[in-house]
């Protein structure tokens, strides 16, 4: 298998600086590269998930959850659809994430095993570069 790297700019409702509740980071269901290289999810169950052990650079392991909310499919008057990574508020808090850094994941597709890290966005005089880049992407 080869390495993979995917990157996310981080928003305010990523790193909590919106007050919202939101539930982990948004995995697009249409991003089929970026999905097959999280652990596989089918849609027999409901709600099925999967644990990922993550190293960040100092060595620290954090497990979060990859998650198929999927009651859209399970109940009636249901209507999530979505993948999400979750149980990531520490470790993006003890980065001291904001709106605008990156979150890096690095690791084989299909692996339950990866490293992570977060990339401070670049700052000029006091403001943040304005090429913002949004959702995940590989980087090659």
């Amino acid at each position: 298998m080869t390495r993979q790297t995917f990157k996310k700019t981080l928003s305010a409702n990523d790193t909590g600086e919106s007050g919202g509740h939101q539930a982990g980071i948004l995995v697009p269901k249409g991003d089929a590269d970026f999905l097959s290289f999280l652990p596989e999810l089918g849609n027999a169950e409901k709600n099925p998930r999967a644990w990922i052990e993550c190293k960040d650079p100092d060595g620290r392991t954090w497990d979060f959850c990859f998650i198929y909310y999927n009651n859209k499919h399970h109940d009636p008057g249901g209507t999530r659809d979505e993948y999400r990574i979750t149980h990531m508020t520490k470790f993006l808090k003890s980065f001291g994430a904001t709106k605008r850094d990156e979150f890096v994941i690095t690791g084989e597709p299909g692996s339950s095993s990866y490293l992570i890290a977060v990339e401070k966005s670049p700052v000029t005089e006091n403001k943040v570069a304005r090429i913002v880049l949004k959702g995940w992407r590989r980087v090659h």
